[in-house]
């Protein structure tokens, strides 16, 4: 089965290289979309100078928050239709690239680090293209899209080891049921963590301090409509978060004969779930709302990273099956 894995591996760098272009097309028409905008905002300044210096006077109104505009009444740009085509195109690769190594070592393809890279990505580029069916998210695609290139290319780099019998450990059901909704919940996570992340930025710009240095185009949704969607996608991942801590303490006692053990993976497991119930508790009955709530889904995304991608690598137990 060598050979269906390096054909994985080609398949995989070729999506990887359409993810990058892209990238590099939604950047171009967030691009253009700032352009337009930031020469809105020159043309009224120069009127409203233009008219002091007749001696007239200048009346002002306050803006009011920046909302989404019906997609029938805004123009969209090719570089848009190309950047959602070519998402697409990189799924396809990159879903053949997984089916061909889970072919190829004849069980699901997220046994190691490498595979459960592959797969976590696909997933998140899924996630992201079924919630355009839904919600006109297409201004996310320079973040998700930038994310997976990166995610991949450490995957490729870093983690890339060939294909190799389970450890007995792992030869067990609960590796299909648990670490799949792991890697959802995962999915997830990072559409909020991008929504959070834009919230950040158009939440600045309404409040009005200031032109960010990335300015976001008005056909993005307001602060508030980013933070009530990214809170209704970690609310779904934070369900699934759940199950896979439940699963992983029952797979535990079937594996080591204990639910708990304070092994390092388990006890990062449990430490973002407290951050993203405290996430949810806090906005729901503390009023956390605006930057709070968004700084708080980042930092919560930040402890998924560093459980992947150094608790896996760095700290050893009992489930170390990174494969490195």
């Amino acid at each position: 089965m060598q050979g269906l894995d390096e054909i994985s591996a080609i398949l995989l760098f070729s999506g990887m290289g359409v993810y990058a272009l892209a990238f590099i097309a939604f950047t171009l028409d967030l691009a253009r979309r700032t352009a337009a905008v930031s020469d809105g905002a020159v043309s009224g300044a120069e009127r409203i100078a233009a008219a002091r210096a007749a001696g007239g006077s200048v009346t002002t109104k306050v803006r009011p928050p920046v909302t989404a505009t019906p997609s029938g009444n805004r123009k969209e740009s090719v570089a848009l239709r190309i950047g959602v085509v070519l998402a697409v195109l990189g799924w396809v690769l990159h879903l053949g690239a997984t089916v061909l190594r889970g072919v190829a070592a004849e069980r699901v393809p997220w046994a190691n680090m490498y595979e459960f890279s592959m797969t976590g990505t696909l997933l998140i580029m899924a996630v992201f293209l079924l919630a355009l069916t839904r919600k006109d998210l297409r201004f996310l695609g320079a973040i998700v899209t930038g994310l997976v290139v990166l995610m991949l290319g450490v995957t490729s780099v870093g983690f890339r080891v060939d294909v190799v019998p389970l450890p007995d450990a792992l030869k067990s059901y609960w590796l299909v049921i648990h670490v799949l909704v792991a890697i959802l919940a995962t999915s997830f996570f990072t559409i909020g963590f991008a929504l959070s992340v834009v919230q950040l930025i158009q939440a600045r710009r309404e409040a009005g301090n200031g032109t960010p240095r990335f300015a976001l185009p008005g056909a993005i949704p307001g602060a508030l409509a980013l933070e009530n969607a990214a809170y209704r996608l970690i609310v779904v991942g934070f369900a699934f978060w759940t199950f896979t801590l439940i699963a992983g303490a029952i797979w535990a006692e079937n594996a080591w004969g204990r639910y708990w053990g304070w092994d390092t993976k388990e006890v990062w497991t449990f430490i973002i779930w407290v951050i993203y119930a405290g996430y949810i508790h806090a906005r729901a009955t503390r009023g956390w709302r605006g930057s709070r709530s968004a700084w708080l889904a980042i930092i919560g995304y930040s402890a998924v990273l560093f459980n992947f991608g150094i608790v896996n690598v760095f700290f050893k137990g009992l489930h170390a099956y990174s494969g490195l």
